[in-house]
């Protein structure tokens, strides 16, 4: 076959060690075994698919069997060995399909060719591909083999799935796991593949390639196979053409779109969404998109634009790293757990482009601030039973307003129940009313949380801005917002800050002990007391409020 009629993804494929890219410790450990003459009986290769396990397999083989020797393997003008060895023909070396040839016969074929010495090479080498696809029977018959072979035979293993591969066969090979490639590293080897086809494509496209092949060598070469097929002559393939191509969508859409939902602008959110789908974008895939989205959202100060895998350009990732200060981590997290929910109902719905408009409109309800990207506390809002008691309550109430006969009423009931309601409101104007009437209405959990566990940062009407320690009940803001409801007949918004805020009332009262000890340490009377009774120790002190003198 004509070399410039392959296919990249063979036309490339590396041929000695050097070639290899990603490599380069499995690549030495093999080098100087060989050198120091310790090989071992079989080599297994393991990891995801396209990263070189085959192509590993025969570069060993070069390796083992080069005319050449270790020290100087062929690497342009190859030996006769090596290559037969490239073309697959060499008498010495069998590769064989493990998918194909599953049985125990195949095995013992196998067995019964290896009792005779290799012809023209030094080893003779049996490379066995989707090892894991053997039969059980197959292992067995291969152990005794695999664990004491003849000098001049050894065994080369690949397979993506090493878990399937009994592990009395994997503790007689040398394990090799071969790593997916790096971002980086598989942008500048198709960068030097498109320059030596002569492509046009822009890097920004190429980043695409790299994002789609995750971490995978041939998957990359093969969507770069396709790219240059697809350009006009002259004409460079930029990103927006290279999502058509390969159906990817504009990750700035999903940006804007999930901006504008914290907006709650439904419109505006339902109009981006529907250019997503026209553009041929399959409802899975948007969600895995939006589920990929939410995670840079949450931990995009940890990452680097690399370690994102090229799924954002530079603009994208500043635009998420900006907005993602100013939204809450709790919200991120409900809003993940709404699209998983909406990935399992798709495949309920008929029309699946409908469950995600639905999806989209349910998490604009979510929002408890409309218009403002900072949305506090939504998940504990919603699970509170006194939002729940609350939203049936008023449900329930206009509904037997609307069908009882207003004539039937006793005028005297509305007029008796607002006072009523009116006497037995509490009005909380303080954080310390707050904790008085806690101790008031025998509220002592309550009391003890807002004590101990918790700082102020902000209290204003029907509203409380705090922070916590670990040590914070998991239900405080439910109890709390509950018990707020009950005594003041107003619903109040309680919300998590960043900011550390005030010293707990605790930690206040101890620091006003530790400087009234401090204080008397520095008295007369102490220093006295102490020359008299050196093993004294000041606990505490009392103040004396009524002004007696006790003397």
């Amino acid at each position: 076959m004509n070399n410039n009629s392959k296919v990249l993804a063979l036309k490339y494929r590396p041929q000695t060690f050097d070639d290899l890219i990603g490599q380069e410790v499995v690549a030495e450990t093999i080098t100087n075994s060989i050198k120091a003459d310790k090989i071992p009986n079989a080599y297994l290769f393991t990891g995801i698919r396209g990263i070189g396990k085959t192509t590993t397999a025969r570069i060993v083989a070069k390796a083992l069997n080069c005319s050449n020797g270790i020290d100087n393997l062929c690497k342009e003008n190859f030996c006769e060995s090596c290559k037969s060895i490239s073309e697959s023909n060499h008498i010495d070396v069998l590769e064989m399909d493990a998918a194909s040839k599953t049985g125990v016969d195949d095995v013992r074929d196998l067995i019964e060719f290896s009792r005779y010495g290799p012809t023209s090479a030094k080893y003779k080498i049996f490379i066995i591909d989707e090892v894991h696809m053997l039969s059980k029977q197959a292992f067995n018959a291969l152990l005794k083999t695999l664990e004491e072979p003849p000098e001049y035979l050894k065994f080369i293993f690949a397979t993506t799935e090493i878990k399937k591969i009994p592990i009395t066969v994997v503790s007689r090979c040398q394990r090799f796991d071969l790593s997916r490639i790096k971002s980086s590293e598989l942008l500048e080897f198709i960068k030097k593949i498109k320059d030596k086809e002569n492509g046009k494509i822009s890097d920004d496209a190429l980043k695409l390639i790299v994002k789609i092949s995750e971490g995978s060598v041939r998957d990359s070469l093969s969507l770069l196979d396709r790219a240059l097929l697809s350009l006009d002559e002259g004409k460079e393939l930029d990103l927006n053409s290279a999502q058509k191509i390969f159906g990817y969508f504009d990750k700035s859409q999903l940006i804007d779109l999930f901006e504008l939902i914290l907006k709650g602008e439904e419109t505006k959110v339902i109009s981006i969404y529907r250019k997503i789908y026209d553009q041929g974008v399959e409802p899975k895939v948007f969600i895995n998109d939006f589920l990929e989205l939410l995670y840079y959202f949450k931990n995009i100060n940890s990452l680097t634009l690399e370690s994102t895998n090229f799924s954002l350009n530079d603009e994208e990732f500043s635009k998420i790293k900006n907005l993602s200060n100013q939204i809450n981590s709790e919200v991120l997290i409900l809003f993940w757990q709404f699209a998983i929910s909406s990935l399992e109902e798709i495949d309920i719905v008929s029309n699946q482009h409908l469950s995600i408009e639905m999806f989209l409109i349910r998490l604009m309800h979510l929002s408890s601030v409309k218009s403002e990207h900072k949305i506090e506390n939504v998940e504990a809002h919603l699970k509170s039973e006194n939002f729940v008691k609350n939203t049936e309550t008023e449900f329930t109430s206009k509904t037997i307003n609307q069908i009882k006969n207003v004539a039937q009423e006793e005028k005297t009931k509305p007029e008796v129940q607002t006072e009523s309601k009116a006497e037995n409101k509490i009005n909380i104007n303080a954080f310390e009313d707050l904790i008085e009437i806690c101790s008031k209405k025998k509220e002592i959990k309550l009391k003890y949380e807002l004590e101990k566990n918790v700082n102020l940062v902000k209290f204003e009407k029907n509203r409380i801005e705090i922070s916590f320690n670990e040590s914070l009940d998991k239900d405080f803001v439910k109890d709390l917002s509950s018990k707020l409801f009950e005594w003041t007949s107003e619903r109040w918004i309680i919300t998590f800050s960043k900011l550390k805020g005030q010293m707990s009332v605790k930690d206040k009262e101890k620091n006003v002990k530790k400087q009234l000890i401090d204080e008397m340490k520095n008295s007369e009377i102490f220093k006295s007391v102490m020359d008299k009774f050196p093993d004294a120790e000041l606990i505490d002190v009392n103040s004396n409020k009524d002004g007696v003198d006790n003397d």
